[in-house]
């Protein structure tokens, strides 16, 4: 009994510890820069998107945040919401290639945007809000390279970008998706139209299955029917006949 309660209890020990180290790398995976939400339509317009910038020293807070736009796929229209305790700084580039929109050719944007003057203690974190009016059509996704400084003088570099089919690195930069926009008349993309009429003729099918299936029952049902009825009508003259002689 006492080899065995030892046994249990080195078990429950390793299970523990085991479920420790989950939950801290969940947490510290959790601990990223992140943007929020994570996706939007390509194009979309006026909306806003939001930096989560969490604290991930014991001993050390966040006191400056630069979150730095793509420019070879601009985010147009860009506004800083203010934010108790910090002073923002946009600073704007000139375009490689202008955007034509409907009011006109664009030729600078957003390419940066510092925080400074707050703080971000241990276990906090501050969500920086961004509006935007207009999201580029030619990406699947932007990148949005962050550097964050602690009161120490740390910077941690959110600048690096997940391969297709590779790990999350150490220090992944935020990224915000790009979801294929809805057509004109709100009957969804090409794709969807394509899934849609496969769908339809995947039930049609299954219809014309059920109803031949149906037929065949039915056509089974009458031909049962009959050969009762004849079985009984042979059964009723073999019972007449044996009963003449006697008569």
């Amino acid at each position: 009994m006492s080899a065995h309660r030892t046994t249990l209890r080195r078990a429950g020990t390793v299970a523990a510890l085991a479920t420790a180290g989950v939950l801290a790398a969940a947490g510290v995976a959790s601990a990223h820069v992140t943007v929020h939400p994570e996706s939007y339509a390509k194009g979309a317009t006026d909306g806003v998107i939001t930096f989560r910038v969490p604290n991930e020293e014991d001993k050390a807070s966040t006191t400056k945040v630069q979150v730095y736009l793509p420019t070879d796929h601009p985010v147009l229209g860009v506004l800083v919401t203010p934010q108790n305790g910090w002073t923002a700084k946009v600073t704007t580039s000139k375009l490689k290639t202008p955007v034509k929109t409907d009011d006109g050719t664009i030729t600078d944007a957003v390419s940066e945007i510092t925080w400074t003057g707050g703080k971000i203690g241990a276990g906090q974190f501050e969500d920086f809000n961004v509006a935007f009016g207009q999201l580029p059509e030619d990406t699947d996704q932007l990148t949005f390279k962050t550097l964050q400084t602690y009161s120490d003088g740390d910077v941690v570099r959110w600048i690096e970008e997940t391969t297709a089919g590779g790990d999350e690195p150490e220090n992944p930069a935020p990224v915000l998706k790009l979801t294929a926009k809805e057509s004109e008349d709100g009957d969804g993309t090409p794709a969807a139209s394509a899934s849609t009429a496969a769908t339809a003729a995947k039930s049609t099918a299954a219809s014309a299955s059920s109803s031949s299936s149906d037929s065949t029952a039915r056509g089974l049902g009458v031909a049962g029917l009959i050969v009762g009825v004849l079985g009984l009508a042979a059964g009723a003259f073999a019972v007449v006949r044996s009963r003449s002689p006697r008569s």
